[in-house]
């Protein structure tokens, strides 16, 4: 297990009368790519800001590293990159003149650096373009690669592959998997592009309503997420007494809607639906399907994917 990078315990934030965090408990280990996933309004964004010492909680505390005192905060803040809800990037700069500029603001002024962040990005040859006339994807390399100065030991990046071309997505994508396996930096994505953040993260974290439903690995994600047989019968307690005692299987899983989740005999559906029909069972629906990142996102919040 790798250090603990961030904590925070009862983490709370209140607007007005709208609860944006709820009693928010969580730990970042160091080297892992971590994928907050939630609705727009979820609290994804206000968690990100209170860690970044953008925002101060309403009720609970925040250890960065291991400390929480206001002065260690201070500096263990200057060790987080982050870029939230949109870079900050004067409009009238070229790539490099941000880069300078963005530099100096933190005090490290670098042009060895600027250079080496901006060809690491892909905007090495963006010569004396204006950010004003960047794509939206150019916008979001630059503010990456501003995120970077000062080498921080924690990333956290608000929606980093938006309006990135599918050649950016995987330059990107790429980068934060050897920031994490080489640098063994710690990285907080949030991206409503699923099928990418399953691609890059190793952890999930999920969100809604400003309170942690659930934080997983990839691992446990693959394993909810895994190939099975739906099943659907008239008498749904008859099906399951033929699947243990017939299939001699309990590797299955009773839905709310009553329908079953069978995860053995993928390659048998044709034998599973004989000895059923031989049982009596009445059988509405028999398929093959596997649980996507959207889908089951959608269950631990409770709601159906389109709604």
């Amino acid at each position: 297990m790798g250090n603990m990078v961030l904590e925070t315990r009862d983490l709370s934030k209140q607007y007005k009368s709208q609860r944006a965090l709820s009693h928010v408990n969580l730990s970042l280990q160091q080297g892992k790519i971590y994928g907050l996933i939630g609705k727009n309004g979820a609290g994804k964004t206000t968690l990100m800001r209170m860690i970044a010492g953008l925002g101060f909680p309403t009720q609970g505390s925040i250890l960065l590293f291991g400390t929480e005192d206001r002065s260690g905060l201070e500096a263990a803040g200057k060790r987080i990159g982050s870029l939230i809800e949109a870079p900050g990037l004067v409009a009238g700069m070229s790539a490099k003149e941000n880069m300078h500029l963005q530099c100096l603001m933190k005090g490290i002024p670098n042009y060895e650096i600027e250079n080496e962040l901006l060809e690491l990005v892909g905007l090495k040859d963006a010569g004396k373009k204006k950010v004003k006339n960047f794509s939206l994807g150019m916008k979001q390399r630059l503010g990456i690669a501003a995120t970077l100065i000062g080498n921080p030991d924690l990333l956290m990046l608000d929606e980093p592959i938006n309006g990135l071309d599918p050649a950016g997505v995987i330059e990107i994508r790429n980068l934060l998997k050897k920031l994490s396996t080489y640098e063994n930096k710690t990285i907080l994505i949030s991206s409503h592009n699923l099928p990418e953040l399953y691609q890059v993260a190793t952890d999930f974290i999920i969100i809604h309503e400003g309170e942690i439903r659930e934080v997983l690995s990839h691992e446990e994600l693959d394993d909810r997420c895994k190939c099975y047989i739906s099943l659907e019968a008239v008498n749904v307690n008859h099906l399951t007494a033929v699947l243990e005692e017939k299939l001699h299987t309990q590797n299955f899983q009773v839905m709310p809607d009553n329908s079953v989740k069978l995860f053995d005999f993928l390659d048998e559906r044709e034998r599973v639906g004989r000895i059923l029909h031989e049982n009596d069972v009445i059988i509405t629906k028999i398929a093959v399907c596997e649980t996507s990142l959207e889908d089951y996102f959608m269950s631990v919040i409770g709601g159906k994917k389109n709604a």
